[in-house]
């Protein structure tokens, strides 16, 4: 599958040719929705916490008889029942992560690849080695590429001049070819690869 790619300035600079296993795949939902839970349940804090009956103070001693007062037999000031008592069953602190295999991450995302492809959000470039390092001339190459909210994917490593300049702009996110994952694909209106990142990522599910 051949592809269109520009330059920054919104210049032809060829084709390249897609891989089908990896960009022409039918997008799967469900795929796509076990990889972005597994995502966000792995990057939840767990830290969320009560204190229970062994964390709060309180008298253990009986504070009042067993029979003839009338009220309900209590002999812990510690119990969920009184004002200052501990949470009953609340919280504590554990890890929200779950398994999934490493083949099935990579499925999720060619999937996710895919989908954008399908769903013609996705540009290519030739490189990001043009940039002059400027927040205000990079927004207007993108603005002539109809780039807004965008995911921009170098290669091994971020051109340090185009992560500097993109750095201010909100809606732009940029990755090198490693940091790819499924949910900030998803969550991007437009994805960005550049040339050096197909071809990591070509090698890396050949």
């Amino acid at each position: 599958m051949k592809l269109d790619v520009k330059t920054l300035d919104d210049k032809s600079a060829g084709t390249v040719d897609l891989n089908d296993n990896i960009f022409g795949l039918e997008p799967r939902a469900d795929i796509l929705h076990r990889c972005v839970r597994y995502q966000l349940a792995k990057r939840q804090a767990g830290t969320h916490a009560t204190l229970g009956r062994s964390d709060v103070r309180g008298t253990t001693a009986k504070m009042f008889k067993q029979k003839g007062t009338g009220r309900a037999r209590h002999g812990n000031k510690k119990v969920p029942q009184f004002r200052g008592g501990a949470k009953a069953f609340g919280p504590s602190p554990r890890s929200h992560a779950h398994d999934l295999t490493k083949k099935f991450r990579a499925l999720g995302l060619r999937h996710a690849l895919s989908a954008k492809l399908k769903a013609d959000e996705l540009v290519i470039i030739e490189d990001t080695g043009a940039a002059e390092g400027k927040t205000k001339s990079l927004k207007a190459q993108f603005e002539k590429l109809g780039l807004g909210k965008a995911l921009v994917i170098d290669g091994s490593e971020v051109n340090e001049s185009f992560g500097r300049a993109a750095r201010n702009l909100p809606e732009v996110n940029v990755l090198p070819v490693q940091g790819i994952n499924v949910y900030d694909i998803l969550r991007s209106e437009k994805l960005v690869l550049t040339k050096a990142a197909i071809e990591a990522l070509e090698a890396r599910f050949k």
